[in-house]
């Protein structure tokens, strides 16, 4: 069987907020989770750059250096000379990460430049967190950033809780400036308490739905798959048995193949086992970004219809 080719069309996708080192008991690795998004995205075939800020510091530099190499196009990664490049100390159990994220690290002071202005005018979508919002220097940067996408752009929330770093108004905030949620098994228990939602786990998520006035929300359950919400469609993806090596990066691949099926109108059906299989493969690999193949990049192209 031939594969139809995916779409030829390019699509300018950025992720803003947190790019920082994942500092193991062994070893560091490049992450923060629009970073990653946006290192996903581009394997899938958009444009995208990452938008943060990094110190003027042998960390910054050698960050740089490496992603340079990956082809990442870092035109929009400002300077700071008076703060240091982000870092995290990450803990590895049974392959789950748990994160000790330092304070005070540049990406808490991403400024809205007239540069950002006019990179978001022209963007077709764009992914964010909380975790970026945590300083309300960064946080305006990222609203002014959102307001500034044209209207039909998508515009996704991936919640992404991290420690004490959230809060309702953050949440209720980012929840409106967006059209597409997604949010795992762990995290849909604080929205339920923050916003008093009832119900069962779909009941919660047509009401998130509604609330907000969102496109679709996507609930991740780790090996158990996913499950995406839309305004008059469902699909509920089972999952898949890997060999999981760790799951850091996996749920921002699965963003990124989230948005790339949204921008090529695809069906939930094919966007659901697209973002699983290229998920899954990440936690066959060691770090956040490792090299997608081409075998599951076509995937998608076979299961876009179905």
């Amino acid at each position: 069987m031939t594969t139809e080719p995916i779409s030829e069309k390019k699509y300018a996708v950025a992720g803003i907020g947190e790019l920082l080192w994942d500092v193991f008991p062994n070893q560091k690795r490049i992450g923060g989770a629009p970073a990653n998004f946006a290192y996903h995205v581009h394997q899938l075939g958009a444009d995208s750059w990452p938008v943060s800020c990094l110190g003027a510091d042998a960390l910054g530099r050698e960050l740089r250096s490496q992603l340079s190499g990956s082809a990442c196009d870092l035109r929009y990664v400002a300077e700071s000379d008076l703060y240091a490049t982000g870092t995290v100390d990450v803990r590895l159990s049974d392959g789950k990460p748990s994160y000790d994220i330092h304070m005070d690290a540049a990406w808490d002071y991403l400024e809205f430049t007239p540069q950002l202005q006019a990179l978001a005018s022209g963007l077709d979508a764009v992914c964010f967190g909380s975790l970026s919002q945590r300083s309300q220097v960064s946080r305006q940067s990222v609203h002014s950033f959102l307001s500034a996408m044209p209207a039909k752009s998508v515009k996704i929330f991936d919640v992404n809780l991290r420690q004490s770093f959230f809060s309702k108004e953050v949440l209720r905030r980012s929840l409106e400036q967006a059209n597409v949620l997604k949010l795992s098994d762990e995290e849909l228990p604080v929205l339920l308490d923050m916003f008093d939602l009832e119900g069962g786990i779909r009941e919660q998520l047509l009401q998130l739905l509604e609330l907000f006035d969102l496109r679709l929300v996507a609930y991740t359950r780790g090996s158990r798959g996913s499950l995406l919400q839309g305004v008059n469609e469902l699909h509920d993806f089972p999952g898949t048995e890997v060999d999981s090596v760790d799951t850091v990066g996996a749920g921002d691949s699965f963003t990124a193949a989230l948005c790339m099926g949204l921008l090529r109108d695809w069906k939930l059906s094919g966007i659901n086992f697209f973002a699983n299989e290229v998920a899954g493969y990440v936690c066959t690999q060691q770090g956040a970004t490792p090299e997608i193949p081409d075998t599951i990049k076509n995937f998608g192209s076979l299961h876009c219809c179905f």
